[in-house]
């Protein structure tokens, strides 16, 4: 199976991606979490993520797309894989249904994460206090959740057009979100 989870930052699709993979056997893989491996690694790749991400503008495309498809094929090959914060953009789902249908490794479902602002803010600025995380302060949220708007809410339409879209309330607990995903997921 193979599961998209999209959502403005805050929404928890960190926290459903660890729970759904390992109840579901995926591979989780969190772009936010190998953006940040490479800023820690140094890479030429971090090094530019690096600052486009400290301004909380979405890193380039072409970058996202080499650095997450070779890993999606990969577990796509194996069990299958829970993508969370990727794509991004329309353009972005694009470009990755292309490359994931050369390998037929297409999404079964999307869950699209629904959360109200002023809750998202809270959750950010919570978690950047307890995790020491640098890239999340009251302008950078501010920006993300724009940045959010602007480039991906465009895919919920993309993918309810689709007919692999799922909206979740995920303004509840951890374990009411992770039951009505599971819920709509297809049944393998």
């Amino acid at each position: 199976m193979n599961v998209l989870l999209i959502g403005p930052p805050g929404s928890g699709k960190g926290t459903q991606g660890k729970r759904l993979a390992d109840l579901l056997s995926l591979e989780h893989l969190a772009t936010g979490d190998l953006l940040r491996a490479e800023v820690d690694a140094g890479t030429e790749l971090g090094r530019k993520a690096e600052e486009i991400m400290a301004d909380g503008e979405l890193v380039p495309d072409s970058v996202i797309i080499d650095l997450v498809m070779p890993k999606v094929r990969a577990a796509n090959n194996r069990n299958g894989y829970l993508l969370d914060g990727f794509p991004r953009s329309v353009d972005q789902a694009v470009e990755a249904r292309r490359l994931a249908e050369e390998y037929d490794a297409t999404p079964d479902a999307v869950i699209y994460l629904d959360v109200p602002r002023d809750e998202l803010k809270r959750r950010i600025l919570a978690r950047a206090e307890s995790e020491g995380r640098i890239d999340d302060n009251e302008e950078t949220v501010t920006n993300r959740l724009r940045v959010f708007d602007e480039a991906t809410a465009p895919l919920v339409d993309y993918y309810r057009d689709r007919g692999l879209l799922h909206t979740v309330d995920a303004a509840r607990t951890e374990d009411e979100v992770t039951e009505s995903i599971l819920a709509v997921l297809p049944k393998t």
